[in-house]
Protein backbone atom coordinates (compact mmCIF):
# COMPACT_ATOMS: atom_id res chain seq x y z
CA UNK A 1 0.00 0.00 0.00
CA UNK A 2 0.99 3.41 -0.77
CA UNK A 3 1.44 5.62 2.88
CA UNK A 4 -1.94 7.16 2.47
CA UNK A 5 -3.54 4.42 1.49
CA UNK A 6 -2.46 2.86 4.53
CA UNK A 7 -3.59 5.69 6.73
CA UNK A 8 -6.77 5.72 5.43
CA UNK A 9 -7.48 1.61 6.25
CA UNK A 10 -5.56 2.60 9.56
CA UNK A 11 -8.31 5.11 9.99
CA UNK A 12 -11.11 2.99 8.70
CA UNK A 13 -9.83 0.05 11.08
CA UNK A 14 -10.13 2.68 14.24
CA UNK A 15 -13.48 4.01 13.62
CA UNK A 16 -14.84 0.09 13.43
CA UNK A 17 -13.13 -1.06 16.00
CA UNK A 18 -12.96 2.13 18.40
CA UNK A 19 -10.11 0.87 20.53
CA UNK A 20 -6.93 -0.92 18.56
CA UNK A 21 -3.65 -1.61 20.26
CA UNK A 22 -0.31 -0.32 17.94
CA UNK A 23 1.37 -3.95 17.27
CA UNK A 24 -2.39 -5.36 16.23
CA UNK A 25 -2.88 -2.10 13.81
CA UNK A 26 1.34 -3.04 12.76
CA UNK A 27 0.26 -6.99 12.18
CA UNK A 28 -2.97 -5.95 10.17
CA UNK A 29 -1.26 -3.55 8.07
CA UNK A 30 2.00 -5.97 7.59
CA UNK A 31 4.42 -2.83 8.46
CA UNK A 32 6.44 -2.47 11.65
CA UNK A 33 4.83 -0.97 15.00
CA UNK A 34 7.09 2.21 14.49
CA UNK A 35 5.47 3.01 11.13
CA UNK A 36 2.28 2.53 12.93
CA UNK A 37 3.04 5.22 15.05
CA UNK A 38 4.55 7.73 12.65
CA UNK A 39 0.82 7.09 10.75
CA UNK A 40 -0.72 7.86 13.78
CA UNK A 41 1.09 10.67 15.38
CA UNK A 42 0.09 12.44 11.79
CA UNK A 43 -3.41 11.60 11.84
CA UNK A 44 -3.52 12.85 15.46
CA UNK A 45 -1.91 15.87 14.20
CA UNK A 46 -5.11 16.03 11.40
CA UNK A 47 -7.34 15.47 14.54
CA UNK A 48 -8.06 12.01 12.14
CA UNK A 49 -7.50 9.69 15.65
CA UNK A 50 -6.93 10.42 19.39
CA UNK A 51 -4.06 8.55 21.11
CA UNK A 52 -4.21 7.19 24.73
CA UNK A 53 -1.07 6.02 26.73
CA UNK A 54 -1.24 3.11 28.60
CA UNK A 55 -4.36 1.35 29.69
CA UNK A 56 -6.89 3.89 28.91
CA UNK A 57 -10.74 2.80 27.49
CA UNK A 58 -12.79 3.80 24.63
CA UNK A 59 -14.52 6.62 25.85
CA UNK A 60 -18.33 7.10 25.19
CA UNK A 61 -17.72 9.83 22.29
CA UNK A 62 -15.80 6.92 20.82
CA UNK A 63 -18.23 4.15 20.91
CA UNK A 64 -21.14 6.67 19.65
CA UNK A 65 -22.14 6.30 16.29
CA UNK A 66 -21.49 8.62 13.29
CA UNK A 67 -19.20 9.20 10.98
CA UNK A 68 -17.84 11.88 13.55
CA UNK A 69 -16.59 10.26 16.08
CA UNK A 70 -12.96 10.35 16.57
CA UNK A 71 -11.18 7.09 17.62
CA UNK A 72 -8.75 6.38 20.23
CA UNK A 73 -5.37 4.45 19.98
CA UNK A 74 -4.85 2.47 22.95
CA UNK A 75 -1.23 1.25 23.41
CA UNK A 76 -0.65 -1.99 26.20
CA UNK A 77 -1.52 -1.04 30.01
CA UNK A 78 1.64 -2.43 30.92
CA UNK A 79 5.07 -0.55 30.84
CA UNK A 80 5.91 0.17 27.38
CA UNK A 81 8.27 -2.32 25.24
CA UNK A 82 11.79 -2.72 25.70
CA UNK A 83 12.80 -0.67 21.77
CA UNK A 84 15.00 -3.15 20.09
CA UNK A 85 18.21 -1.67 17.49
CA UNK A 86 19.62 -3.90 15.16
CA UNK A 87 23.33 -3.05 14.29
CA UNK A 88 24.97 -3.93 11.20
CA UNK A 89 28.89 -3.50 10.91
CA UNK A 90 31.54 -4.39 8.47
CA UNK A 91 34.22 -5.67 10.74
CA UNK A 92 33.84 -7.24 14.79
CA UNK A 93 37.61 -7.18 15.08
CA UNK A 94 39.03 -3.78 13.70
CA UNK A 95 38.07 -0.47 14.29
CA UNK A 96 34.56 -1.41 14.95
CA UNK A 97 34.36 -2.61 18.69
CA UNK A 98 35.08 0.44 19.91
CA UNK A 99 32.22 1.84 18.02
CA UNK A 100 30.04 -1.18 19.50
CA UNK A 101 31.55 -0.17 23.17
CA UNK A 102 29.92 3.01 22.67
CA UNK A 103 26.76 1.77 21.35
CA UNK A 104 26.34 -0.35 24.27
CA UNK A 105 26.63 1.70 26.83
CA UNK A 106 24.25 4.46 25.39
CA UNK A 107 21.47 1.43 25.27
CA UNK A 108 22.04 1.01 28.77
CA UNK A 109 21.72 3.90 30.03
CA UNK A 110 18.40 4.65 27.36
CA UNK A 111 17.14 1.63 27.83
CA UNK A 112 17.33 -0.10 24.55
CA UNK A 113 18.21 -3.81 23.52
CA UNK A 114 20.66 -4.00 20.81
CA UNK A 115 20.91 -6.66 18.16
CA UNK A 116 24.28 -7.05 16.62
CA UNK A 117 25.69 -8.35 13.51
CA UNK A 118 29.00 -8.31 11.51
CA UNK A 119 29.43 -8.25 7.79
CA UNK A 120 32.51 -8.46 6.11
CA UNK A 121 32.18 -5.37 3.60
CA UNK A 122 30.05 -6.81 0.99
CA UNK A 123 27.05 -4.56 0.39
CA UNK A 124 24.97 -8.39 -0.33
CA UNK A 125 25.84 -9.40 3.09
CA UNK A 126 24.76 -6.44 4.87
CA UNK A 127 21.77 -6.11 2.79
CA UNK A 128 20.80 -9.83 3.86
CA UNK A 129 21.60 -9.25 7.77
CA UNK A 130 19.47 -5.83 7.93
CA UNK A 131 16.58 -7.42 5.98
CA UNK A 132 16.59 -10.39 8.99
CA UNK A 133 16.44 -7.85 11.76
CA UNK A 134 13.95 -6.21 10.63
CA UNK A 135 11.77 -9.24 9.17
CA UNK A 136 12.48 -11.73 11.76
CA UNK A 137 13.58 -10.07 14.75
CA UNK A 138 11.47 -6.70 14.07
CA UNK A 139 13.64 -4.15 15.23
CA UNK A 140 12.28 -1.14 16.16
CA UNK A 141 15.16 0.97 13.98
CA UNK A 142 19.06 0.39 12.81
CA UNK A 143 22.07 1.82 13.15
CA UNK A 144 24.53 0.66 9.94
CA UNK A 145 27.80 1.23 8.50
CA UNK A 146 26.55 0.27 4.59
CA UNK A 147 28.44 -0.72 1.69
CA UNK A 148 27.26 1.67 -0.92
CA UNK A 149 29.14 0.88 -4.05
CA UNK A 150 28.53 -1.15 -7.21
CA UNK A 151 25.62 -3.12 -8.32
CA UNK A 152 24.78 -4.55 -4.89
CA UNK A 153 25.73 -1.39 -3.12
CA UNK A 154 23.25 0.38 -4.85
CA UNK A 155 20.48 -2.33 -4.16
CA UNK A 156 21.70 -1.67 -0.53
CA UNK A 157 20.85 1.91 -0.97
CA UNK A 158 17.41 1.51 -2.49
CA UNK A 159 16.33 -1.09 0.19
CA UNK A 160 17.68 1.55 2.91
CA UNK A 161 15.95 4.31 1.57
CA UNK A 162 12.79 2.57 2.09
CA UNK A 163 13.11 0.56 4.96
CA UNK A 164 9.99 1.05 7.95
CA UNK A 165 12.19 1.45 10.14
CA UNK A 166 14.27 4.69 11.29
CA UNK A 167 17.88 4.04 9.85
CA UNK A 168 21.23 5.97 11.38
CA UNK A 169 24.69 5.76 9.45
CA UNK A 170 27.28 5.10 11.56
CA UNK A 171 31.10 6.78 9.72
CA UNK A 172 28.77 6.98 6.93
CA UNK A 173 26.84 10.27 5.28
CA UNK A 174 24.00 9.46 2.99
CA UNK A 175 23.95 10.41 -0.19
CA UNK A 176 21.46 12.57 -2.34
CA UNK A 177 18.21 10.62 -2.44
CA UNK A 178 17.99 8.69 1.45
CA UNK A 179 14.59 9.93 2.68
CA UNK A 180 15.46 13.11 5.05
CA UNK A 181 14.86 10.08 8.32
CA UNK A 182 18.13 8.59 7.74
CA UNK A 183 20.25 10.61 10.21
CA UNK A 184 24.02 9.95 10.43
CA UNK A 185 27.08 10.19 12.96
CA UNK A 186 30.38 10.31 11.60
CA UNK A 187 34.35 11.11 12.88
CA UNK A 188 35.67 14.40 11.18
CA UNK A 189 38.32 12.44 9.37
CA UNK A 190 39.43 15.15 6.92
CA UNK A 191 39.87 17.29 9.92
CA UNK A 192 42.31 14.33 11.67
CA UNK A 193 43.98 14.09 8.89
CA UNK A 194 44.29 17.91 8.57
CA UNK A 195 45.95 18.13 12.12
CA UNK A 196 48.55 15.23 10.81
CA UNK A 197 49.52 17.71 8.55
CA UNK A 198 49.69 20.76 10.53
CA UNK A 199 51.42 18.33 13.66
CA UNK A 200 54.21 17.70 11.11
CA UNK A 201 54.49 21.21 9.39
CA UNK A 202 54.93 22.73 13.22
CA UNK A 203 57.86 20.04 13.22
CA UNK A 204 59.49 21.61 10.20
CA UNK A 205 58.30 19.43 7.39
CA UNK A 206 57.74 21.18 4.09
CA UNK A 207 56.76 18.00 1.85
CA UNK A 208 54.69 15.40 3.91
CA UNK A 209 52.93 12.58 1.44
CA UNK A 210 49.78 10.30 2.25
CA UNK A 211 48.85 7.16 1.95
CA UNK A 212 45.86 5.42 2.05
CA UNK A 213 44.12 1.78 0.97
CA UNK A 214 42.03 1.26 -2.19
CA UNK A 215 39.52 -1.08 -0.35
CA UNK A 216 39.21 1.60 3.07
CA UNK A 217 36.28 4.14 2.65
CA UNK A 218 37.76 6.07 4.91
CA UNK A 219 40.70 6.78 1.94
CA UNK A 220 38.92 9.39 0.44
CA UNK A 221 38.23 11.40 3.56
CA UNK A 222 41.81 11.34 4.67
CA UNK A 223 42.83 12.34 1.48
CA UNK A 224 40.71 15.55 1.45
CA UNK A 225 41.74 16.06 4.55
CA UNK A 226 45.62 16.08 3.68
CA UNK A 227 45.04 18.09 0.24
CA UNK A 228 43.04 20.60 2.42
CA UNK A 229 46.03 21.39 4.74
CA UNK A 230 48.69 21.33 2.43
CA UNK A 231 46.63 23.90 0.61
CA UNK A 232 45.74 26.07 3.60
CA UNK A 233 49.94 25.66 4.84
CA UNK A 234 51.51 26.43 1.20
CA UNK A 235 52.94 22.94 1.29
CA UNK A 236 53.95 21.45 -2.05
CA UNK A 237 51.87 18.31 -3.32
CA UNK A 238 52.89 17.63 -6.89
CA UNK A 239 55.71 15.97 -7.04
CA UNK A 240 54.87 14.42 -3.22
CA UNK A 241 53.59 11.22 -2.64
CA UNK A 242 49.53 10.82 -2.65
CA UNK A 243 49.53 7.05 -3.43
CA UNK A 244 46.10 4.45 -2.74
CA UNK A 245 47.73 1.37 -2.34
CA UNK A 246 46.47 -2.43 -1.68
CA UNK A 247 45.94 -4.09 1.70
CA UNK A 248 49.00 -5.30 3.12
CA UNK A 249 47.51 -8.54 2.90
CA UNK A 250 47.70 -8.19 -0.71
CA UNK A 251 50.45 -9.98 -2.67
CA UNK A 252 50.93 -6.74 -4.24
CA UNK A 253 51.88 -4.65 -0.93
CA UNK A 254 56.09 -5.01 -1.11
CA UNK A 255 56.19 -3.36 -4.09
CA UNK A 256 53.86 -0.97 -3.66
CA UNK A 257 55.76 -0.36 0.03
CA UNK A 258 58.65 -0.09 -1.77
CA UNK A 259 57.58 2.04 -4.66
CA UNK A 260 56.11 4.37 -2.01
CA UNK A 261 59.64 4.59 -0.44
CA UNK A 262 61.27 5.13 -3.07
CA UNK A 263 58.85 8.32 -4.38
CA UNK A 264 59.48 9.37 -0.35
CA UNK A 265 63.51 9.57 -1.86
CA UNK A 266 63.18 10.72 -4.77
CA UNK A 267 60.96 13.43 -3.90
CA UNK A 268 62.57 14.83 -0.49
CA UNK A 269 59.77 14.10 1.23
CA UNK A 270 60.16 13.83 4.82
CA UNK A 271 57.26 12.72 6.37
CA UNK A 272 54.09 10.75 5.72
CA UNK A 273 50.05 10.20 6.98
CA UNK A 274 49.59 6.65 6.70
CA UNK A 275 45.85 5.42 6.77
CA UNK A 276 45.68 2.83 8.20
CA UNK A 277 47.50 1.16 11.83
CA UNK A 278 48.43 -2.26 9.93
CA UNK A 279 50.33 -0.71 6.89
CA UNK A 280 52.15 1.97 8.91
CA UNK A 281 53.34 -0.47 10.98
CA UNK A 282 54.44 -2.73 7.66
CA UNK A 283 56.17 0.63 6.32
CA UNK A 284 58.38 1.49 9.72
CA UNK A 285 59.34 -2.33 9.13
CA UNK A 286 60.72 -2.16 6.10
CA UNK A 287 62.15 1.65 6.84
CA UNK A 288 64.38 -0.36 9.12
CA UNK A 289 65.07 -2.85 6.50
CA UNK A 290 66.63 -0.38 4.05
CA UNK A 291 68.19 1.68 6.81
CA UNK A 292 65.69 4.53 6.45
CA UNK A 293 65.47 6.48 10.28
CA UNK A 294 62.20 6.74 11.77
CA UNK A 295 61.11 9.82 12.33
CA UNK A 296 64.97 10.55 11.55
CA UNK A 297 64.54 10.19 7.92
CA UNK A 298 60.77 9.80 7.49
CA UNK A 299 58.58 11.04 10.14
CA UNK A 300 55.09 8.59 10.46
CA UNK A 301 51.71 9.54 11.57
CA UNK A 302 49.06 6.58 11.30
CA UNK A 303 45.20 7.23 11.43
CA UNK A 304 43.02 4.79 13.44
CA UNK A 305 45.54 4.19 17.03
CA UNK A 306 43.83 0.62 16.96
CA UNK A 307 47.40 -0.92 17.23
CA UNK A 308 49.69 2.25 16.48
CA UNK A 309 51.23 2.39 20.06
CA UNK A 310 52.59 -1.50 19.63
CA UNK A 311 54.98 -0.03 16.90
CA UNK A 312 58.97 0.14 17.26
CA UNK A 313 59.11 3.43 17.72
CA UNK A 314 55.68 4.01 18.85
CA UNK A 315 53.32 5.72 16.37
CA UNK A 316 52.12 8.98 16.20
CA UNK A 317 48.49 8.71 15.65
CA UNK A 318 45.21 10.34 14.64
CA UNK A 319 42.39 8.86 16.96
CA UNK A 320 38.54 8.82 15.56
CA UNK A 321 36.29 8.85 18.49
CA UNK A 322 34.75 5.88 17.82
CA UNK A 323 32.82 4.65 21.25
CA UNK A 324 31.96 8.51 20.99
CA UNK A 325 30.65 7.83 17.55
CA UNK A 326 28.65 4.78 18.73
CA UNK A 327 26.95 6.48 21.43
CA UNK A 328 25.85 9.66 19.70
CA UNK A 329 24.27 7.02 16.94
CA UNK A 330 22.15 4.87 19.38
CA UNK A 331 21.06 8.36 21.29
CA UNK A 332 20.08 9.78 17.95
CA UNK A 333 18.19 6.70 17.00
CA UNK A 334 16.73 6.50 20.62
CA UNK A 335 15.36 10.07 20.05
CA UNK A 336 13.88 9.45 17.26
CA UNK A 337 12.15 5.96 18.29
CA UNK A 338 10.97 8.80 20.91
CA UNK A 339 9.06 11.15 18.66
CA UNK A 340 8.38 9.10 15.65
CA UNK A 341 7.19 12.89 14.03
CA UNK A 342 8.00 12.50 10.12
CA UNK A 343 8.42 16.56 10.73
CA UNK A 344 11.20 15.83 13.30
CA UNK A 345 14.41 17.19 11.41
CA UNK A 346 17.37 14.81 10.43
CA UNK A 347 20.33 15.09 12.57
CA UNK A 348 23.76 14.59 10.96
CA UNK A 349 26.83 14.52 14.02
CA UNK A 350 30.35 15.69 13.08
CA UNK A 351 33.03 14.46 16.22
CA UNK A 352 36.29 15.48 15.88
CA UNK A 353 39.26 13.41 16.13
CA UNK A 354 41.97 13.54 18.71
CA UNK A 355 46.03 13.70 18.04
CA UNK A 356 48.18 11.69 19.49
CA UNK A 357 51.62 11.75 20.12
CA UNK A 358 54.15 9.12 20.15
CA UNK A 359 58.19 9.01 18.97
CA UNK A 360 57.50 8.71 15.22
CA UNK A 361 56.57 12.26 14.50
Amino acid sequence: MLPSERRARLVELLRRRGTVRVHDLAGELDVSAITVRRDITLLADQGLVHRVRGGATATASVDAPGPDRVPHVVEPATAPAQPTVGMVVPSLDYYWPDVIKGVREAAAGADVRVVLRGATYEAADELRQLARLVDAVGVDGLLVAPTTTGDEGEALVRWLRSADVPVVMVERTPAEGYREAVESVVSDHPRGAAMAVRHLAERGHRRIGVSTTVTSPTAPHVRRGWLEACARLGLPVEGTPDVCTVDRRDTAWPAALDDLLDACLASGTTALLVHSDPEAISLVERCQERGIRVPGDLAVVTYDDEVAELSDPPLTAIRPPKAAVGRAALELLAARLRDPDPGRPAHRVVIEPRLIVRSSS
